[in-house]
């Protein structure tokens, strides 16, 4: 692991800005400034201060750290934060890539023939994870005067990336093809179950992997709905400032796919969120839900999307059921999560108005 110091970093910096930089203060996110970065750790993102030619800029400088979900390999990691610099500045309203560069062993920043791992830089955007909302809804039970107008933007925002399409029906069929084999997906996902566990049984996720393979053939053909996708539309991801003004973040898994993609990773977090308060969809957590859904429909008029989205909501899903990465939810949650993954994958149109059938262990 690289020693990245002040002197180092001031020099890439310069290069990148064509002028002499100086370094202010270099801190992770979400700790105190440091004076350097002995120590430097893949995959901590940290915000770097300088100044250039009097004026204060700050940027993130983050790596990714290897993981059996498909980063196994130095290549894997290389690909994935070079995709990022070539797709971020792409998409309206992502936070600016501004370049990406490697690191040697001995914690040089140098062009790419020599490296150790790749690294990306993006402009720092200010705001609150959209996550903060709906935490702060499960804690009160109550919504905000923005929240309402929030669901719709962000229902908006999908709907103008949607529109944009592109003529590339291999391109769909890989998509739909990762979307069960890929390490971040569902077999990926699958395969990084702890094992063990009280019901979440290798039965169950065989069950669930034959019926997503299923769904494959079902709509591996759908080439004509490739579109402009972000790729990991969740809460985490998207940064709020005053009122409806947000940056999106971290889009991932290529710049086309299919836009039941994006609509259903942000859906169920409505559902996530109203479980681990109600134990089922309800309240204003179920208003978000609606609104968003009806937005984005009125607006985009996808109806076919309602028999294509099924796989998409089983892999986000197992995400958010994963002890993994949520080890505090009960075992309801998590059990009415695994019916909705199951109950969605056995319906051949998906109804947003019965989910709440669908977190039952035998819906009518």
């Amino acid at each position: 692991m690289p020693e990245l110091n002040r002197e180092r970093l001031e020099g890439y910096l310069s290069s990148i800005y064509k002028t002499q930089v100086r370094i202010g203060s270099i801190s992770e996110i979400g700790k105190e400034g440091v004076s350097g970065l002995k120590g430097f750790g893949y995959g901590i993102p940290y915000v770097i201060s300088f100044s250039v030619d009097s004026e204060v800029k700050r940027v993130v400088l983050e790596t990714m750290s290897p993981n059996s979900f498909g980063h196994d390999h130095f290549s894997d990691r290389a690909q994935g934060l070079l995709w990022d610099h070539s797709a971020f500045n792409r998409l309206p309203r992502h936070v600016r890539s501004i370049d990406a560069g490697a690191f040697t062993q001995d914690g040089q920043i140098i062009s790419v023939g020599e490296a150790e791992e790749f690294f990306i830089l993006t402009e720092f955007a200010e705001g609150a994870g959209y996550d903060q909302d709906l935490k702060r809804i499960a804690s009160t039970g109550k919504m905000g005067s923005m929240d309402e107008d929030r669901a719709k933007t962000l229902a908006g925002y999908l709907v103008s990336i949607h529109r944009v399409k592109m003529d590339a029906p291999h391109l769909y069929t890989r998509r739909i093809r990762d979307l069960i084999g890929h390490g971040e997906c569902i077999m990926g996902l699958i395969d990084n179950y702890p094992p063990g566990h009280s019901f979440i049984t290798s039965n169950l996720l065989q069950r669930i992997e034959k019926g997503c393979v299923a769904w494959r053939w079902k709509i591996k053909g759908l080439g004509h709905r490739l579109c402009q996708v972000h790729g990991d539309f969740h809460p985490w991801n998207i940064l709020f400032r005053e009122g409806t003004d947000y940056t999106v973040l971290d889009r991932a898994r290529g710049e086309w796919g299919e836009p039941a993609d994006d609509v259903g990773t942000m859906v169920i977090n409505y559902i996530f969120f109203s479980l681990q308060r109600y134990g089922r969809l309800e309240g204003d957590f179920e208003r978000l839900y609606s609104t968003f859904w009806k937005t984005y429909m009125d607006a985009a008029g996808d109806v076919e999307m309602l028999k294509v989205i099924q796989p998409f909501l089983a892999w986000r899903g197992l995400v958010i059921a994963n002890p993994l990465w949520y080890p505090a939810l009960s075992p309801e949650v998590r059990k009415g999560l695994f019916n909705f993954i199951e109950n969605v994958l056995a319906n051949e149109e998906f109804r947003p108005e019965k989910a709440n059938e669908y977190l039952d262990i035998n819906p009518p």
